[in-house]
């Protein structure tokens, strides 16, 4: 079942990239207590992922946060290392934080995950945007596709902040 506004997020673990290297941060080390926005690709490096939809953020993250949010998040079924490359590839370091999903375990527990084995992708989460107040999902914009990042987009998101 997908996750619909008013929900509180699952219990999962992502993996971020620290200092020292991957390390493992849960839902409620990440949401309890902050306005967060989360937004989701199906692949970093992928065409409208790293040309349309984290661009958007990295662009807007000043606006973003001036409207009281404690920060930015991209999920995303690729590996931490394959994430953190792409956030320093992109200039989103200090703007977008990044939380690995790799094994599909948050995408599958919200109910947004994707078989794109049809591409040879596997597993993948479907693209969306959604801000979080203090784990509950206060706003929730999932694409039809996901070669599509007009309702997820940053743009679209900042009007309902």
């Amino acid at each position: 079942m997908t996750i619909q506004v008013g929900d509180k997020l699952p219990e999962a673990t992502f993996r971020t990239m620290a200092a020292d290297g991957p390390a493992a941060r849960t839902t409620a080390e990440i949401f309890a207590g902050k306005t967060i926005v989360l937004f989701a690709v199906p692949g970093a490096f992928t065409p409208t992922c790293h040309k349309n939809h984290l661009p958007g953020f990295v662009a807007h993250a000043e606006a973003i946060k001036a409207k009281g949010v404690d920060g930015i998040f991209v999920t995303s079924t690729n590996d931490v290392f394959v994430l953190d490359a792409w956030q320093k590839a992109t200039g989103a370091v200090d703007k977008v934080g990044i939380l690995a999903d790799g094994s599909a375990e948050f995408a599958k527990a919200v109910g947004l995950d994707a078989d794109m084995g049809a591409f040879g992708m596997g597993i993948r989460t479907k693209r969306y945007s959604m801000i979080v107040k203090d784990g509950v999902v206060t706003a929730l914009n999932i694409e039809d596709g996901p070669g599509k990042a007009d309702l997820s987009g940053a743009e679209a998101l900042i009007k309902q902040l």
